[in-house]
C-alpha cells in the first residue's frame, strides 16, 4: 500500500521535510515513488508547498495520508485555516 508521508531532510537542529508518496514498508528516509512537496519547520508563514493535483492522483489510487500530511493538505486546500497549534486555547490566568 502507498502512503503519503514526510521524509526528513536538512541538517541537525534544522529539520526540513519532503512530502512523498512511498510504499508503507519502506523506512522513513528510504525509497519513495514521488516527491509531492516540502515542509520547513523554521519558516513562519507559507512554510509548505504541496502539488495538490498529484496528491489527489495518489489518493484516488488508494494511498493513505499520514495525520500530519493530511492536516497540511487541508491547509493547502483552504488557506484560511490556521495550524492546529495556533488555535489551541491559551492558559487560564491564575486565581488571586
Amino acid at each position: 500500500m502507498v502512503k503519503i508521508r514526510m521524509r526528513r531532510t536538512g541538517c541537525k537542529n534544522h529539520a526540513t521535510y519532503r512530502i512523498v508518496a512511498a510504499d508503507e514498508r519502506s523506512p522513513r528516509d528510504g525509497k519513495f515513488l514521488e516527491i509531492l512537496g516540502w515542509y520547513d519547520t523554521q519558516i513562519k508563514d507559507e512554510n509548505f508547498k504541496i502539488d495538490l493535483a498529484r496528491v489527489d492522483y495518489w489518493l484516488s489510487k488508494g494511498a493513505k495520508a499520514s495525520e500530519t500530511v493530511a492536516s497540511l493538505i487541508r491547509r493547502a486546500k483552504n488557506p484560511n485555516l490556521k495550524p492546529h497549534h495556533a488555535t489551541k486555547a491559551k492558559k487560564t490566568e491564575k486565581k488571586a
